[in-house]
């Protein structure tokens, strides 16, 4: 029989990398796969974005809402509270032998909480990873040990869910998505994707996203004036803001932006570019500008240079293309400064990329697969795998503090 095999998506940028592995799924003859959709992808604020996923000639199995209104604390919590109920009735009626998941949204750890009560195994792509200014931190830590399967991006990160006791027989260093992605786009012209955006981009233009750092006491609002004050300081660039997802304190951003676009002749936002178009207005701009893991995983394998603003994204593995800076107007400035300058464009050009060859969907295809084929069933029970640890080396009473 078939196996039964569920890959969810909650948001715009998860389907983004998802859509190339689902793609190559719904070909294969080992399995049957259902596309189950919720978060950010039913909501009319957020763009209402599983119209994607069917242009894209995906059928979608399920949609389960799981976005009300409100960005408080309180308005995420309810929001798992949703997901955990709603998938645990479609797990009750419709029973997966896998369901694969990507990252670390907080719709999907309660996912992966109600796949877990209903014993569904669970293959987790991005773990090891570490961005120690937000929850997904601990999220996507946790999805890792409610995991079977782990797909990750690079040997570091494979060690790093073999740290949190995961068999090394079960974790795949298979790169990112983003570079297969890359690889097989049909990119649009400049004159294409504006007149796709009805916008004209003649010049040099960035793309600026700037998500909620959900773990700091800070106003998230604050530290975005900060980001708006330095594009104050480059008139002659044309800037598109893609707006932020439906973290903690995401539609205040998102309204500051609005506010703000509508007082400026060279800024301009997009709720939602699509992955293709997305990609196309990367590869031709000077800049990423923000705190967005495009800036980290896309941006350099298109040789493009990010200023990385702020704690959201500290701990992941950095590329030379990406600078790092406070989210302190100075600050900014400087770094966009150095990341436009011809000299850095030229420096990261042969930049080598660290997330793998393109080929990330073909091969957890294929380990899924020869796994199925060894096993009936890949099954929830698991040991904690302990790591040998080094003998101690013995110190003499005079090292002793």
């Amino acid at each position: 029989m078939r196996k039964q095999i569920g890959v969810l998506t909650a948001t715009r940028a998860e389907f983004g990398l998802l859509k190339p592995l689902i793609i190559g799924l719904l070909k294969e003859e080992f399995c049957e796969t259902k596309v189950l959709v919720t978060g950010t992808h039913l909501s009319s604020a957020f763009g209402s974005t599983y119209k994607e996923i069917e242009e894209a000639g995906i059928p979608i199995e399920n949609k389960i809402e799981c976005i009300m209104e409100g960005d408080a604390p309180r308005d995420i919590s309810n929001n798992m509270a949703m997901a955990i109920m709603g998938f645990g009735k479609y797990f009750d009626k419709n029973r997966l032998d896998l369901l694969i998941v990507l990252g670390d949204r907080y719709e999907t750890m309660a996912v992966c909480i109600a796949a877990m009560n209903a014993k569904i195994p669970i293959a987790h792509i991005h773990g090891g990873e570490s961005t120690e200014g937000v929850i997904d931190e601990a999220i996507r830590h946790s999805i890792t040990k409610m995991s079977q399967i782990h797909f990750v991006s690079t040997e570091i990160y494979r060690k790093r869910v073999i740290q949190l006791g995961e068999h090394p027989n079960r974790v795949f260093n298979v790169g990112a998505l983003a570079v297969e992605n890359i690889k097989n786009t049909d990119f649009l012209s400049k004159g294409e994707l504006g007149k796709e955006l009805g916008i004209e981009i003649e010049g040099k233009y960035g793309i600026v996203t700037f998500h909620p750092v959900t773990l700091e006491d800070g106003d998230d609002v604050e530290q975005f004036e900060q980001i708006l004050a330095a594009l104050d300081e480059f008139p002659d660039i044309l800037f598109i803001i893609t707006k932020a997802n439906a973290d903690a304190g995401g539609r205040r951003i998102n309204k500051r932006i609005d506010e703000y676009v509508k007082t400026k002749r060279n800024v301009v936002a997009i709720t939602s570019l699509g992955v293709r178009r997305y990609l196309s207005a990367l590869k031709e701009c000077i800049v990423v500008i923000g705190n967005s893991s495009s800036g980290i995983s896309e941006a350099p394998c298109l040789h493009v240079p990010t200023v990385n603003i702020g704690s959201r994204q500290k701990g992941r593995l950095m590329p030379a293309s990406v600078l790092c800076c406070e989210p302190i107007k100075s600050a900014i400035v400087d770094a966009v400064n150095q990341a436009v300058s011809e000299e850095f464009h030229e420096k990261i050009q042969s930049m080598i990329n660290p997330f793998g060859d393109g080929e990330t969907s073909v091969k957890i295809i294929e380990i899924l697969r020869l796994m199925f084929e060894k096993e009936e069933n890949i099954g929830v029970i698991k040991k904690f795998y302990d790591i040998e640890l080094e003998t101690p080396r013995k110190i003499s009473c005079g090292e002793c503090v």
